[in-house]
């Protein structure tokens, strides 16, 4: 039987960002001991709304919010993460927050370290005191058992394996003295099927503790298996609230994707199919098997698939599902192994300068961290790679026994795609680091097609950019496509976006391609195959 009273209530909880609603009139109860699922599309307001409980600083420096959170009744208005953790409130986020070069203890008691006395505490006071390590071993072994794993807390959390790490941060949380509320954001992503088996099983018994928890995931067979309720949001709004024991997995998958078709959405469409080749080539550009590719996060177990000539072949997936260490590993930028065949000549792999001479070309998620010298003009920036590996923009000097920049050549590059992209800057003089986050991603598709490659992969080309540039972005990509006849290969997080531009789209869990599917298909197929549903897919990529 449930109390009257709640322990935690969100009312009509509103947010937006510089005028954007991405929160509007959200609310549901969760009562002690329960597990409530929260489910929504990528973009459906969940970690904005998870932010606002914690108290995270980008709420507050945004402007705040609307409507109340209640605890026990109280409204309660959190101005840092310090204030929701004093109030028993746990976050373990999809991000770790761990410190490298400390143990599995030493992060687990972080902040809340034992001490113990010796005689200079009677001279000079509690600042002589010392760590307890014994006491804080205890303490961290106990946290541990609770998750049913097996740690060493002494091992350094740089030489974890990746689940290693994901216990020690749910372990961290669940070891302080007044947690009554945890929130869990993906927290199964980068676990094994073994694991994750563990996992949910403690979350069932911290549950049955008294602790109530909001378990987010797009595993849908997990949200049904251990949750008591799922609320769906869906474009920022409470779509349904309701017990997990009267519904199911292709129900909860079609709230998370349903959506309004209005006339201009079907215009738009039938302009994108027109403009959409009738008949792909039946020869194959790019052939993968068996791909592993060992990226912390994004681990690829056993990836195969064909990819036809001239087509635009996008790849999708949940994060941590292996979708980014496809192109990575592929390109060279993190440890791989498998087969990959490009033109009938097999590429390289562990080898980054190799991969560009055989013509394959990548635009990183990481544009700050990989794909641009943030420091550099855009002319640098847009003609760097094609400099290093094909020679251009070098003008030979006494004979060609040496070789300056064309300042001239390398202007007149950037020029072209500054107009080309729409990129908003002073010139081709001005810093990278100086654009928006929008306009430094045109700077790295700029820098891939100065290289004129043949295969071009492009990962992630809309994140974190508003909505006119990936108008933009999108259609340059279809129309690079299209007008040069260059394959590209699209890995991006956003399905919808993935339908609007790709031939076909495969979809990435657990390291394994799930299945391959027409842009075309119902919104709720790719729904299932993310979440883990493969009966009925079509999973003969070649088709």
């Amino acid at each position: 039987m449930k109390e009257e009273t709640p322990l935690l209530r969100l009312k009509s909880v509103t947010k937006d960002f510089a005028g954007t609603v991405v929160l509007e009139d959200v609310s549901f109860d969760l009562h002690s001991g329960e597990i409530l699922g929260l489910v929504g599309e990528n973009g459906a307001g969940k970690t904005t709304l998870m932010s606002i409980l914690f108290g995270m600083p980008v709420i507050a420096s945004t402007g705040g919010y609307g409507g109340s959170i209640q605890l026990e009744g109280k409204e309660v208005q959190f101005s840092s993460p310090f204030d929701a953790l004093d109030a028993g409130i746990g976050m373990v986020h999809q991000e770790f927050s761990l410190i490298p070069g400390f143990t599995t203890t030493e992060n687990i008691m972080l902040n809340r370290e034992l001490t113990k006395n010796n005689p200079m505490v009677d001279i000079f006071g509690q600042r002589m005191s010392v760590l307890d390590h014994v006491s804080m071993k205890k303490r961290a072994e106990k946290a541990i058992n609770r998750l049913g794993v097996e740690i060493d807390p002494s091992m350094k959390v740089s030489e974890m394996p990746v689940g290693h790490k994901q216990f020690t941060e749910i372990a961290r949380e669940i070891d302080r003295d007044n947690v009554r509320i945890l929130v869990f954001d993906e927290p199964t992503a980068v676990l094994t099927e073994s694991e994750a088996d563990i996992l949910l099983k403690a979350i069932k018994e911290l549950a049955a503790s008294g602790i109530a928890v909001i378990f987010i995931s797009h595993r849908l067979h997990e949200i049904m298996k251990i949750c008591d309720r799922v609320v769906t949001l869906r474009d920022g709004k409470t779509i349904r609230d309701i017990a997990t024991s009267e519904t199911n997995v292709s129900d909860i998958a079609a709230s998370m994707v349903g959506r309004t078709v209005t006339a201009e959405h079907l215009k738009k469409q039938a302009e994108l199919n027109a403009a959409e080749k009738t008949t792909l080539p039946e020869d194959y550009v790019l052939s993968v098997e068996h791909l592993w590719v060992d990226m912390p996060g994004e681990t690829v177990r056993d990836v195969n698939f064909k990819v036809r000539k001239g087509e635009i072949f996008g790849i999708g997936g949940l994060a941590g599902q292996g979708k980014l260490g496809i192109p990575n590993g592929i390109m060279g930028l993190s440890a791989a192994g498998g087969k990959v065949v490009f033109e009938d000549a097999e590429v390289p792999l562990n080898d980054a300068a190799a991969v560009l001479k055989k013509g394959l070309a990548f635009v990183s998620e990481d544009r700050r961290g990989v794909g641009l010298l943030l420091d550099e003009s855009l002319d640098w920036n847009i003609c760097f790679s094609a400099m290093q590996v094909n020679g251009e923009y070098l003008k030979p000097y006494l004979g060609g026994l040496f070789k300056l920049r064309d300042e001239k050549a390398m202007k007149k590059n950037a020029e072209r795609y500054i107009e080309m992209l729409a990129i908003k800057c002073t010139g081709a003089k001005q810093k990278a680091k100086e654009l928006s986050g929008g306009n430094q991603q045109k700077v790295c598709l700029a820098k891939a097609f100065s290289l004129n490659p043949r295969l071009l992969f492009v990962s992630e080309p809309t994140r974190g950019i508003d909505v006119g540039a990936k108008a933009i972005v999108l259609d340059t990509l279809r129309r690079y496509n299209r007008q040069m006849g260059t394959t590209i290969v699209m890995v991006s997080s956003e399905l919808e976006e993935l339908r609007s531009v790709c031939d076909r789209v495969a979809i990435v869990t657990g390291g394994k391609i799930a299945g391959v599917l027409s842009p075309r298909e119902a919104p709720e197929k790719f729904a299932l195959l993310m979440s883990g549903i493969t009966e009925g897919a079509e999973n003969d990529s070649n088709k």
